[in-house]
């Protein structure tokens, strides 16, 4: 027994081992610290010492940090000032810059001595046209002018484009012509139908309203038709088969194509633009998709125009509309001709007659549309998701050529038909949806009571 107390009272091993060193750490810090605590007192500085360490080097980590910093800025603020010092001391001009292309610029830098007639054949637009354009495109195509060249002025951006809308030529033989790259050239046509379609849409392409409705309106009644304030239709522009989905754009003749739907008045111009849509849909599929249908359907009554310009015909209002043809949907604010598959009457054959002469400033619109820019006649190798701009560009310049009194010349008709059956237009696929609804009222009500409705 008495063995076993002496066991169980004889100090550890670990304490024995650490007794000095806490005698020692207590004498250091003049703390009364006993034996039996040397563990925990060791243990203790152990933490202590190791989180200073990791404090010290974390200190010298951020030290280091901040110097590599300092010397970054301190190395980039003197590259810029060597830099700016040689910028005042170097010229603008380079000895190599851009491969001289001197042959190349005699286009344009002979076309200041153009008379009126030839600028007109070149450009397709006459010259007082041309100096309207760039004055309001103008801003919005120049570019700055920076130490490493002078920019292309806006002149010769605006002149590039319409050459290329006005043939579609290749980049290559346009670059030659006037003095770019050919790079440049695709950059141009671009950029600058962008800012025809962004800058002068809406102002040159817009339904009738207030006095232009009215004049709309007695110019189609001229023509034998009332409460008409445009024709619709549609054509397809020719594209190169596109990589994303290309059996789609194949119209029912069998080339790849857009469509383009447009609203044209009396004056042959476009008041409603809306391009785009593959060439293997149809009409009514493009036209229920366009904003046209929208602002149409959207409304409470259903009408296009100011409810208020309506006429009454025995207790029938027949409100002001659209025309269109077979393959369009008959609808209260778009009237269509009888369909030849049913037995029609007198008065629904001049029915009939009257709605296709009406529409024919729609063939006349586009004829000269594609006469005059004939990128609309080929397949260009432009990327089929920029050909919407590129049309919706080529109908601001026709309404601008058309308001401006800018004639359209009988030689830009030469080899527009197609030869054969290459790029001819597909033929329109009747509608078929068309049930009997209050559009049909109303064109049954014009029909028989066409004339009497004339003398309002």
């Amino acid at each position: 027994m008495e063995a076993d107390t002496e066991e169980a009272s004889a100090p550890a091993p670990e304490e024995e081992a650490s007794a000095p060193a806490a005698a020692l750490l207590g004498s250091v810090l003049s703390l009364g610290v006993t034996p039996v605590f040397a563990p925990q007192m060791c243990e203790l500085y152990r933490l202590q010492a190791a989180v200073l360490r990791r404090r010290r080097q974390r200190e010298l980590m951020e030290r280091e940090r901040r110097r590599r910093q300092y010397l970054r800025r301190r190395r980039a603020f003197l590259l810029s000032s060597i830099a700016a010092a040689l910028s005042l001391l170097s010229t603008t001009s380079r000895p190599v810059w851009v491969r001289d292309r001197g042959p190349g610029q005699n286009l344009w830098a002979t076309a200041e001595a153009f008379d009126d007639e030839e600028w007109k054949a070149q450009f397709r637009v006459s010259r007082s046209t041309f100096d309207f354009l760039l004055e309001l495109i103008g801003p919005a195509i120049k570019r700055r002018k920076t130490n490493y060249r002078v920019p292309i002025e806006p002149g010769r951006r605006l002149a590039i484009t319409l050459w290329w809308l006005a043939r579609s030529g290749e980049y290559r033989s346009i670059a030659d012509m006037f003095g770019v790259g050919i790079a440049t050239v695709c950059n141009i046509v671009r950029q600058v139908a962008c800012a025809i379609v962004e800058r002068l849409f809406h102002r040159f392409v817009s339904l009738p309203s207030g006095p232009r409705l009215d004049d709309t309106l007695q110019a189609f009644k001229d023509r034998c038709y009332p409460q008409c304030a445009g024709a619709v239709g549609g054509t397809h522009i020719p594209i190169a088969p596109p990589r994303e989905n290309p059996d789609h754009y194949i119209n029912r003749s069998g080339w790849h194509s857009v469509i383009l739907q447009a609203v044209v008045d009396h004056n042959v111009c476009f008041t409603d633009v809306y391009a785009g849509w593959p060439g293997s849909s149809s009409s009514a599929t493009v036209l229920c998709s366009s904003d046209l249908y929208l602002k149409a359907e959207d409304r409470p009554d259903g009408y296009l125009f100011p409810r208020e310009r309506s006429l009454l015909s025995d207790g029938v209002e027949i409100p002001v509309h659209l025309i269109g043809d077979a393959s369009f949907p008959l609808k209260p604010w778009l009237m269509k001709g009888y369909s030849e598959e049913q037995q029609l009457s007198p008065e629904q054959r001049r029915f009939s007659y009257t709605v296709s002469s009406a529409r024919s400033v729609v063939d006349a619109a586009f004829t000269r549309l594609k006469g005059r820019w004939r990128c609309l006649l080929k397949k260009s190798d432009i990327d089929i998701s920029m050909m919407p701009r590129i049309v919706a560009a080529c109908c601001v310049l026709h309404n601008i050529c058309e308001i401006r009194g800018d004639g359209f010349l009988p030689e830009w008709n030469v080899d527009m038909a197609p030869s054969g059956t290459y790029l001819r237009q597909p033929d329109t696929e009747a509608y078929a949806g068309d049930t009997y609804c209050t559009a049909e009222v109303i064109r049954d009500t014009i029909t028989y009571n066409l004339l009497t409705i004339l003398q309002y």
